[in-house]
């Protein structure tokens, strides 16, 4: 049975992830000769499958083994046997032949199925092709997922994000005028798959990481090109190379923050031949409000790489980046505080570190409390934060490509909030709250969270909401007033951490009951508001046209009542 790759794939795949269901295989989708897989990592056990264990696990022994062999002994050494020999794994192995390179031919893009996600995409887009490109002046290797918009039978955009190894690379290459070769890595083993999204240190090479991990090297086959060496077990890869100081308009996208990336100029990538598997099935996934498929790649990549930061920041217990905030717009951290002001360090620290420099908003929190639980952290910002000493607010840094809310890409404002100290507080949070619409009618809807952390849903002028708010004597003891839009389910967590800490800039939407300069130094005091409502120069959120949604239910006995599909 036909599926349309416009649209009603979209709609379908995220029924199903919501349903916690299976990986997918169309066989038929809109007439392509290639088949169509998606939802491959879509749930925990499928993640667990393809790494052959917990991902914690694996973070834990790499921390493990390191500090074992620290220092160095021969009973160190003896001990940590296991670990060192999977080292040998670490190099990839070059084969000569290999399956991804059975048909060779000239590139026609127009022949697979390409998804298109969201009603204002900019067309269609490859969606799960890593990119596989090499420093132009030393030659180690990045292995990268980006998005990129087909453009026509043999170019696509390259959408190289902040702080993207492959973008390091091209900015080379145009340093020196030359075209940059490349590779989109089409399909292939599960784990070189999730090695695109490891978070490593530039000059880290993922394919060799994923031999480590699998504990066997990673097959590699050199391009028909002769100038890459890329996954053999791949099922189509598409050789070229990205032009340098050409740029095109690219998007708009339904990406990963619920809302449009508007379109922009970037990179262009130029395809010169296709290899591929006789059978090549193409994989794409699906970006849009959570929860998506990433949430179990970006939880698992997590675990995995998290516990890594400890050997340089060895009083961070763990950490946590909400997935239902798009990862980059709240980590909460679990730290011992050994010195006197070692937590604003270790925050500093932390921001510097790799893709954590995109963070938005750190919570800080004390060793023992639990940083996956958003309602620990509400609680432990009750009893132990206070804005005047324990908030640094920095009104210019890194952020992701894909945040609006500072109106300039790239770079926006950050907030970290300490609650390790000393208690400023032995009451315990309100319970309850009156009615806040009782003060200012524009406020539709509330609910009271853990911690005093009051969210109000208006319909318009919520500076104006805010402001009447933190001047109302009904208030009562609460730390923070968060305003949102209609589109926020007030009752369902993933909806609120999507609609509070994608939609705001803590410098530009943060709104303190008392503010005052000490010498240079900002001091601020009493509860705090935040407008996480929707604005004016954000980009539109996400949604499905109605006739799709009704086209799926419509259809929906007939997907999986039949085979093929």
């Amino acid at each position: 049975m036909p599926v349309d790759p416009v649209l009603e794939v979209s709609e379908l795949v995220q029924r199903v992830i919501r349903e916690d269901g299976p990986a997918l295989l169309f066989e038929r989708p809109g007439g392509s000769q290639f088949p169509l897989a998606m939802n491959l990592f879509g749930a925990t056990r499928r993640v667990e499958l393809a790494l052959g264990r917990d991902p914690r696990e694996i973070g834990l022994e790499l921390v493990e083994a390191i500090q074992r062999l620290n220092p160095p002994s021969l009973g160190a050494f003896w001990a940590s046997r296991g670990f060192l020999a999977r080292g040998r794994h670490l190099r990839t192995r070059e084969v000569r032949r290999a399956p991804v390179q059975e048909v060779v031919e000239a590139p026609d893009l127009g022949r697979f199925p390409h998804v298109v996600s969201w009603p204002r995409d900019g067309g269609p887009f490859i969606t799960w092709g890593p990119t596989l490109t090499a420093d132009p002046l030393t030659g180690r290797r990045n292995f990268g997922l980006y998005r990129l918009q087909v453009f026509g039978p043999d170019q696509t955009g390259m959408h190289w994000q902040s702080l993207k190894g492959g973008r390091a690379h091209h900015f080379e290459a145009e340093r020196f005028n030359r075209p940059l070769p490349a590779a989109v890595v089409l399909g292939g083993d599960p784990l070189t798959m999730m090695a695109s999204i490891l978070p490593l240190p530039e000059d880290f090479d993922e394919l060799s990481f994923a031999g480590f991990f699998r504990d066997a090297r990673t097959e590699v086959v050199r391009t028909i090109a002769g100038d890459l060496l890329v996954p053999a077990t791949a099922e189509i890869i598409l050789e070229g190379y990205v032009a340098p100081h050409e740029r095109r308009t690219e998007g708009p996208f339904g990406d990963h923050y619920g809302h449009y990336s508007e379109a922009a100029e970037f990179p262009v990538f130029h395809v010169q031949r296709v290899t591929r598997r006789r059978d090549a099935i193409y994989p794409a996934t699906i970006v849009g409000k959570p929860p998506q498929e990433d949430k179990f790649l970006g939880i698992a990549v997590g675990e995995m790489v998290g516990p890594l930061i400890r050997l340089v920041n060895p009083n961070v217990v763990d950490l946590y980046a909400y997935d239902a905030a798009s990862f980059h717009n709240l980590l909460g951290v679990a730290v011992k505080e050994r010195h006197p002001k070692e937590v604003l360090k270790t925050a500093l620290a932390l921001l510097g570190t790799g893709q954590l420099a995109l963070t938005k908003v750190a919570v800080m929190v004390r060793e023992d409390i639990p940083v996956r639980s958003f309602s620990a952290l509400l609680r432990e910002l009750w009893y132990r934060f206070e804005p005047a000493e324990r908030m640094l607010l920095l009104p210019i840094g890194a952020l992701d490509t894909l945040d609006y809310t500072s109106y300039v890409m790239h770079v926006g404002s950050k907030l970290v909030l300490d609650a390790t100290g000393e208690p400023v507080t032995d009451r315990p949070p309100p319970a309850s709250i009156a009615d806040p619409a009782g003060a200012d009618r524009r406020v539709v809807g509330h609910r009271l969270l853990e911690g005093g952390f009051l969210v109000v849903t208006v319909d318009r002028e919520p500076r104006a909401v805010l402001e009447t708010l933190l001047r109302w004597p009904g208030l009562g003891e609460v730390r923070f007033i968060a305003a949102v839009s209609r589109d926020v389910d007030l009752q369902d967590e993933t909806s609120l951490l999507w609609g509070i800490f994608n939609r705001f800039d803590p410098v530009r939407d943060m709104i303190f009951s008392r503010q005052e300069f000490v010498g240079a130094r900002p001091v601020y005091g009493g509860p705090i508001g935040i407008d996480c409502t929707w604005k004016d120069g954000y980009p539109v959120p996400v949604e499905m046209p109605p006739e799709i949604i009704r086209k799926v239910d419509q259809r929906w006995g007939e997907y999986f009542g039949k085979t093929g599909g």
